[in-house]
């Protein structure tokens, strides 16, 4: 905990410094949170296509991202809302402008009961 994991146009890979944003995102978590910082966990998962409204998809005006955060339930709603407000401003930062509209959410939810880790 906490499981993160970070969907992303990869036309806007070049644009997007991953490494820069998981540690912003790692410190928030931390301080807003109360997660440990080794308890913290990103994964990045670039999406081949992506598509916007009506638009043709092959048109490279737009990208997305979307930032889900997974923790132990208890957190409170307005824990949960300034993470998401952490993940947005994390995005503006660590994003460049490179010729695309940027369409960027992020949702923190509980984690099932049934979590479990291994670690080896």
């Amino acid at each position: 905990m906490p499981q993160i994991t970070v969907d992303y146009s990869s036309t806007m890979a070049s644009a997007f410094d991953r490494a820069g944003f998981a540690r912003a995102l790692h410190t928030s978590v931390v301080g807003i949170a109360a997660a440990k910082p080794e308890a913290c966990k990103t994964l990045f998962r670039p999406a081949e296509f992506t598509a916007f409204g009506y638009e043709d998809p092959e048109e490279l005006g737009h990208a997305v991202v979307h930032v889900t955060l997974g923790l132990l339930a208890g957190r409170t709603d307005e824990t949960k809302t300034k993470l998401t407000e952490a993940v947005l401003e994390h995005l503006r930062e660590h994003v460049a402008a490179d010729g695309f509209v940027l369409h960027a959410s992020a949702e923190v939810r509980d984690l099932d009961p049934s979590y479990r880790k291994y670690e080896s």
